[in-house]
């Protein structure tokens, strides 16, 4: 590797393989392209324009910057051009690019500490007419163009939607681009010009199977029909309109990233049109794994903002329409929602009540399972915002239980509830076992109001959500995903029964755990503060004959 200029080492780093490997596919490529009276005639129409030849070598440039491709490929404020009176992307497409660079140079660093490189998900929720499909155009021209033998997979929530919209789109975006030339256009797909793949072929003997920006149709019948995709170059999922596309794609189409390259994304981008499915829980349940935002349309530069007034005008401002064509919001309730959206974001707005009469009560919910947390919650009368809540990870029972101690002996509570099912049991028996004075909660167990729920955790709940229209809820994004998540149904005798956690994680959503710890301080009504001659502290306090609603 002696004498390589610098121009050759940064190809080596962009090109992401070992310098031996690198120095040999560049010394191929070099000789094809400056070479070129040492072809066979037979070649001379499969060859590149000499200006290409540069352009070839250009794109190489921008394997790890998607932002620098798209501001380089297409005719900004070229005159003449549907791009004449614009200057680049907009703020939040310019950012979301960023965010891949980012990544992909993160991946770069795992490999040289021997890490495998991960997948980035990302997902966008927003108002209309923001530039979603054109996003997804650049990406899948990004990688097309400039990782030879990646594979580009576009999906939409509708075959309309794909053949008429998002599809034209890609091949829209490529009749502009600079390197043009390099597509042939099908109906569903865009392929290397032959010339191109004669060129790779000769130049690295890379395999051009899987070199391709693909439109794939969905079959909720046959959902494993949509599988079948491998590339080990560089990989992406493109989902337009994500919220219409059913559940039993979206595992699919994780099998395609089978492969640990650098370059593997998944983007799923829409106006959150449904407050449930797959793409909801990339926002709720399954947030930790996507990286998420919400764009609100009248944010967006260039776009038609009276657009966004009509609807507003038409509907109201705090309507389901302006909720999703404006806001970019998912809807506030969905069919079976317990708790709807509104309610939630009513109480984390509302101004707390100032009660010093109130008694304070503390609920602990206990992880259950390797990925649940453990969450304490606090509660004044209306008032849950005053203290934050206390989360845990990975912790034992005596851990937990210690925990416990700490804020007992912190905030000297009026009442604590713990569930006792499961490992909340061993934390019951370690609190009491120091003398501490715990309320064992019972989830499962049978509730007061036998005729209305089915349990005494639907019970809690229910309590809860008539509390929340009058009560104050701190900001905090994981409890409002989870007083929304849970659904519920009714029994055959009429009961009201909220949705099991195990029910929830198998349709994607994690353990509500900040609401279920909200949900413990609700089991029994607290006796008040002034309604107490005397009070000790670890004294249990329960209300049997205190004519005092919390809910009042």
């Amino acid at each position: 590797m002696a004498g390589v200029t610098p121009r050759f080492s940064a190809l080596v780093y962009i090109w992401g393989t070992d310098s031996d490997t690198a120095y040999y596919f560049f010394k191929k490529f070099f000789y094809f392209f400056f070479n070129v009276k040492r072809q066979k005639s037979k070649m001379a129409k499969q060859q590149p324009h000499p200006d290409e030849q540069q352009l070839i070598l250009k794109m190489l440039e921008f394997q790890d910057d998607p932002l620098q491709f798209v501001l380089f490929t297409f005719p900004w404020g070229k005159e003449g051009t549907p791009l004449e009176h614009h200057d680049g992307p907009r703020t939040w497409q310019k950012d979301a690019l960023i965010k891949m660079r980012d990544h992909i140079a993160e991946n770069r660093n795992k490999q040289l500490r021997g890490l495998d490189p991960e997948l980035l998900k990302l997902a966008r929720a927003s108002g209309r007419g923001i530039g979603k499909s054109a996003f997804l155009a650049w990406i899948a021209l990004w990688l097309f163009s400039c990782l030879p033998s990646s594979t580009v997979v576009v999906s939409a929530n509708t075959e309309q939607q794909l053949k008429s919209t998002t599809f034209p789109e890609i091949r829209k975006w490529a009749t502009m681009a600079i390197n043009s030339r390099w597509f042939e256009h099908n109906i569903m797909s865009l392929q290397p010009a032959e010339w191109l793949v004669q060129t790779l072929k000769e130049t690295t003997g890379y395999d051009d199977a899987y070199w391709y920006i693909q439109a794939r149709l969905w079959s909720e019948e046959a959902p494993d029909a949509y599988a079948g995709v491998h590339s080990q170059m560089a990989m992406a999922v493109l989902f337009d309109e994500a919220s219409g596309i059913p559940g039993c794609i979206w595992p699919v189409a994780q099998g395609y990233f089978t492969d640990k390259t650098l370059h593997r994304f998944w983007v799923a981008i829409s106006n959150p049109r449904n407050p449930s499915g797959e793409f909801f829980e990339c926002f709720h349940g399954n947030r930790d794994q996507w990286d998420h935002e919400t764009i609100d349309g009248r944010s967006v530069e260039e776009n038609d903002k009276a657009l966004y007034e009509d609807i507003i005008r038409q509907y109201g401002e705090d309507s389901d329409q302006a909720r999703v064509e404006v806001y970019g919001q998912f809807p506030r309730q969905g069919d079976y929602q317990f708790i709807s959206r509104g309610q939630v974001d009513d109480a984390m707005a509302r101004e707390p009540f100032v009660d010093s009469g109130a008694a304070l009560v503390m609920g602990v919910d206990p992880a259950r399972f390797g990925d649940d947390s453990a969450v304490i919650a606090f509660r004044y009368g209306r008032d849950a915002s005053e203290i934050r809540f206390e989360q845990y990870k990975s912790c034992s029972i005596v851990e937990l239980a210690e925990h416990v101690a700490r804020a007992i002996e912190k905030y000297h509570p009026d009442g604590v509830f713990v569930e006792g099912d499961g490992v909340g049991g061993g934390v019951v028996d370690v609190l009491k076992g120091s003398g501490f004075k715990i309320i064992e909660v019972k989830t499962g167990g049978g509730a007061e109001d036998k005729e209305m729920y089915a349990n005494h955790r639907t019970e809690m709940w229910g309590r809860m959500r008539d509390w929340i229209p009058s009560g104050t809820l701190p900001q905090h994004k994981e409890l409002a995903d989870d007083l929304c998540a849970p659904m519920y149904e009714f029994t055959l005798k009429g009961q009201l029964k909220l949705e099991p956690k195990e029910k929830m994680k198998k349709r994607g959503h994690a353990s509500p755990d900040f609401a279920d710890a909200l949900a413990m301080t609700f089991s029994r009504i607290i006796s008040r503060r002034d309604m107490v001659s005397s009070r000790t502290f670890r004294r249990e306090v329960i209300a049997s004959d205190v004519e005092y609603d919390v809910f009042s």
